[in-house]
C-alpha cells in the first residue's frame, strides 16, 4: 500500500510522517491554508531521504510554471489537482518524472481516468483538503489497469475500511492527520499509516 501524507508545511512533520514510514510526501503550491512557498519546500527536501517520493499540489496552474516549480524545488513530480485537460497533464508528464492526476470520485473524469497521462490518479471528493466523506460506491466506474490512491476524508478510523472496500492502489491523506490547518498531529500520522499498512500488506508496484 502506498501512503502519502499531503499538506506538508514543515521540515518536523516532514521528517516525522517518514520516520513513520509515509512513501510520500505532498506540498502545496495552490492557493490553501497549508499552500507553502518554493523556498521552504526546497529547504524541506534538502533533508529528507532520496527514496521519499515528494510532489509539489498544483491547481489549474499553467503546465510549464508547473514543470519550472517542480524542476526548482527537486521534486519528484506533480499533483494536478484542477480542471487539467489530458493535453495539459499531457505536457507536464512530457517533462517532470512523476504525475498524478486528480479527479473528483464518481464524475466522469473519474470513470475516464485512464485517459490522462499520468503515473496515477487520485480520487478526491468535491471540495479538496474539507476532509469531507463521501460514498465510495460512487467509484465503481473507475476503470480496472489505472493506479488508484483514494483520498477525501480519510483518516486513522477510517482507513482501513476504505482499503477494504475499495482495494486502492495508495491512500492520501491531508486534513485528517491534522492539528489545525497545516499543522500534522503525530498521534494521528502514526495511526494513519499503521492502520492503512495493516489493512494491506500487498507490496506496490515502485511509481518511480
Amino acid at each position: 500500500m502506498f501512503v502519502k501524507i499531503c499538506g506538508i508545511t514543515s521540515e518536523a512533520d516532514a521528517l516525522f510522517a517518514v520516520a513513520m514510514g509515509a512513501d510520500a510526501l505532498g506540498f502545496v503550491f495552490a492557493p490553501s491554508p497549508r499552500q507553502v512557498s518554493l523556498g521552504v519546500v526546497t529547504d524541506i527536501v534538502k533533508r529528507l531521504p532520496p527514496e521519499v517520493v515528494t510532489i509539489g499540489v498544483f491547481r489549474n496552474e499553467h503546465p510549464k510554471r508547473v514543470i519550472e516549480i517542480v524542476q526548482a524545488a527537486r521534486l519528484h513530480g506533480a499533483q494536478l489537482h484542477g480542471a487539467e485537460s489530458p493535453s495539459m497533464v499531457a505536457e507536464v508528464a512530457a517533462e517532470v518524472r512523476l504525475v498524478i492526476k486528480a479527479v473528483v470520485a464518481g464524475s466522469p473524469e473519474s470513470d475516464r481516468a485512464g485517459e490522462f497521462a499520468a503515473d496515477a490518479v487520485l480520487v478526491d471528493g468535491r471540495n479538496p483538503g474539507s476532509g469531507e466523506r463521501y460514498d465510495l460506491d460512487v467509484l465503481a466506474g473507475f476503470p480496472r489497469g489505472v493506479r488508484m490512491i483514494l483520498s477525501g476524508g480519510l483518516a486513522p478510523d477510517n482507513v482501513a475500511e476504505a482499503i477494504n472496500a475499495v482495494r486502492p492502489w495508495g491512500v492520501d491523506v491531508s486534513t485528517g492527520v491534522e492539528a489545525t490547518p497545516g499543522v500534522k498531529d503525530a498521534a494521528k500520522v502514526r495511526a494513519f499509516i499503521a492502520h492503512a499498512r495493516r489493512a494491506s500488506t500487498e507490496s506496490v508496484d515502485p511509481i518511480i
